[in-house]
């Protein structure tokens, strides 16, 4: 196992691809900590992981609080007594949204969550990995982070400032033995990014894969899983560089 005896936290693990991640990653021999909004969701993640043998639990967290943040970290920590990885997945999309619609609300609250979310996870997690020169964080990005867009200005914008937290959190925790990733996905089919096909259509993932057959070079959707098995080499020791 590739993660024996190591322990997780997966900001947004509840579904998607932090779900994903979260079970890939206990499947490796790691415990895990689910921090997410859907209670719900997030409790049953949990337990599903707990049938594997694992050791999991879930902690209600928005990654755009930075008390609820930090209360997280606490808990996780006081529970597991370390923390090995973080992987930041918390994130939300937005329905095609033009210039002359995207309100400074939904500006506000994309960049919190996104952007500022990753930011506070990083700050509230680094001391603890600092302390014990060891830790692994990995953060789901997105393509929009690299490709301007016409449309949906406020989550290309929310992504970029995500990536470049990323980057300086890399440089700066080097120092300490502490590895900083990010995953860019590109058209990977999860309820956070059905959003993307807009609120008339009505066979998302038909029109995401017709989207994908157009763009993508394997003409293709990805799957959750593709993500989880790049996080597995990203978490792993196989990637110490």
């Amino acid at each position: 196992m590739l993660l024996e005896n190591k322990v997780a936290i997966v900001a947004g693990g509840a579904r998607g691809m932090g779900g994903a991640i979260a079970q890939k990653f206990a499947e490796n021999g790691c415990s895990i900590v689910i921090a997410d909004v859907l209670d719900e969701k997030g409790q049953e993640t949990a337990e599903e992981i707990k049938k594997t043998g694992k050791d999991a639990i879930y902690v209600h967290c928005d990654v755009s609080d930075g008390k609820q943040v930090r209360n997280m970290v606490a808990q996780a920590i006081d529970k597991f007594k370390k923390i090995d990885q973080m992987v930041i997945s918390a994130g939300i999309g937005s329905n095609v949204t033009p210039l002359e619609k995207l309100t400074e609300e939904a500006w506000d609250k994309m960049l919190a969550i996104n952007c500022k979310g990753t930011y506070l996870c990083i700050q509230a997690i680094a001391p603890h990995m600092q302390e014990n020169k060891s830790g692994n964080i990995i953060v789901i990005v997105s393509m929009a982070g690299e490709v301007p867009s016409p449309v949906n200005w406020h989550y290309h914008a929310s992504k970029a400032g995500q990536l470049i937290v990323a980057k300086g959190a890399a440089a700066l925790l080097a120092r300490s033995n502490i590895r900083v990733n990010v995953i860019n996905p590109g058209m990977i089919l999860t309820d956070m990014s059905a959003v993307f096909s807009g609120p008339g259509v009505e066979d998302v993932e038909a029109h995401q894969s017709e989207m994908a057959r157009n763009m993508v070079p394997l003409a293709r959707l990805g799957s959750t899983d593709d993500i989880a098995n790049a996080a597995l080499f990203l978490a792993s020791d196989q990637s110490s560089y």
